[in-house]
């Protein structure tokens, strides 16, 4: 067993401070909201798998050994007939990220539905988390992801992420909304609620269907809010917590792995927001997507006053 199973695309990251026409120095990493959510989970102590496919090459073993230094268990598929993608990022102007991708027929969309099942079904998790990018990347990739909310047993989690270049809106509507009756909680900003259904009150109709019981409502500065079924609608919100934003590429991922983490430790909803926002705020003090997640030890930092030296 397992306490979470997450799938989807990691690709090999480069990043430049400045605007990458410039050149100059570069830095090299890896990057995916599924392996972000993973990284941060495994980082607060709990047992996680990442499923995956990535090109037999150097690119798709430096997303392995990174993932098996973060103490992420990987399943990999190594292909030889497909590549590991590649994403680009760079800095125009303070905290405006540009992303480049390059991932049309990588390994990961190659993902089939047998490889999904498999998993789910022989580690047994105790949570299972999806995004809205993986089933844009192809109609196998599609496939795969609805087999597996279908195959588990498990509470299953869904972060919308919805990625403009990938699908338009009515591609990702379609595919979301099959998924929603296997899923119990999401995770949408506002502008995303409308990619799950038609009704003047997005949050009601989704609580009103028979397996969606939260509805997380993420408004970057502005914090979030939870949404949780019962006799009448519980709404919580959380605000952000005041940190200096360096980079906020990775900060929706990092909420979600404070968030899931609490779940996995079943604490009450408030305080998984609690952990959810701070997850976030570490992420947004630093630059990369999982490089600055926090440990279970670190949740405590950002009480004291920036600028701070622990002697």
């Amino acid at each position: 067993m397992t306490d979470l199973l997450t799938l989807g695309e990691t690709m090999v990251s480069v990043r430049t401070a400045r605007p990458m026409r410039l050149g100059g120095d570069a830095h090299l990493s890896i990057a995916g909201s599924e392996s972000n959510v993973a990284i941060g989970v495994a980082r607060l102590g709990h047992d996680v798998t990442w499923l995956s496919a990535v090109g037999n090459d150097e690119p798709g073993r430096l997303i392995e050994r990174t993932l098996r230094a973060e103490n992420v268990r990987p399943r990999i598929r190594f292909a030889d007939d497909a590549f590991t993608g590649f994403i680009a990022f760079d800095q125009p102007s303070h905290d405006i990220t540009r992303v480049s991708y390059h991932r049309r027929g990588s390994a990961a969309s190659t993902l089939t539905p047998e490889e999904t099942t498999s998993a789910v079904e022989e580690l047994a998790p105790n949570l299972l988390h999806v995004t809205g990018i993986t089933p844009a990347l192809s109609a196998s990739a599609r496939a795969a992801t609805l087999a597996a909310v279908r195959t588990a047993a498990a509470e299953v989690s869904l972060d919308v992420n919805y990625r403009a270049r990938l699908w338009s809106r009515p591609e990702a509507a379609s595919a979301l909304r099959e998924l929603l009756p296997h899923v119990h909680t999401v995770f949408a900003s506002d502008d995303e609620l409308d990619l799950l259904t038609d009704a003047a009150d997005p949050i009601a109709d989704l609580l009103a269907g028979p397996s969606v019981t939260t509805v997380v409502v993420t408004a970057g500065g502005k914090g979030a809010w939870s949404h949780t079924k019962g006799t009448e609608v519980q709404t919580i919100h959380r605000p952000a917590l005041p940190v200096t934003v360096v980079d906020s590429i990775g900060a929706g991922d990092a909420f979600v792995s404070g968030y899931l983490s609490a779940t996995l430790d079943g604490l009450a909803v408030e305080a998984r927001l609690d952990r959810a926002t701070t997850s976030g705020a570490f992420c947004v003090t630093a630059y990369g997507d999982w490089e600055s997640l926090p440990t279970r030890d670190d949740l405590t930092l950002l009480t004291h006053t920036q600028g701070t030296a622990l002697r």
